[in-house]
């Protein structure tokens, strides 16, 4: 559906310490790097991420997220660790979430900027 999706951030340097670790246990890395953006994904730029003078206010209750599809079960829980280590906030620690799918299983993170994250294994579509 999409082609990709792009944020702002209030600074690169510490975003990208951040999407590295987060990211590399799903398979994802910076594909593209210039002075205020990055870009993420497995082979094709999916995620852009730019440094910008007002980035979104973050709302824990605005239902804003982003998923991200993971390989397997332990490289959700290798995410959510990572992610962690790297500075962002647990807001789901790994497992199953039967309410979505029996199947589902998920984690998620609120990154330094305030955006909440998730990795995700399980049924497509779910």
């Amino acid at each position: 559906m999409f082609d990709h999706i792009s944020i702002g951030v209030a600074d690169i340097a510490r975003a990208k310490a951040f999407y590295d670790a987060a990211l590399e246990p799903l398979g994802y890395r910076c594909l593209s790097q210039r002075t205020t953006m990055l870009g993420y994904g497995r082979d094709a730029v999916a995620l852009w991420i730019e440094e910008v003078e007002r980035p979104v206010v973050p709302d824990i209750k605005s239902g804003l997220h982003f998923c991200f599809a993971a390989p397997s079960r332990p490289a959700v829980d290798a995410f959510h660790a990572a992610a962690l280590w790297a500075g962002g906030r647990d807001n789901g620690a790994p497992g199953l979430r039967a309410e979505y799918d029996p199947a589902y299983y998920a984690a998620f993170v609120v990154d330094p900027d305030g955006y909440r994250i998730e990795a995700y294994h399980g049924p497509a579509g779910a």
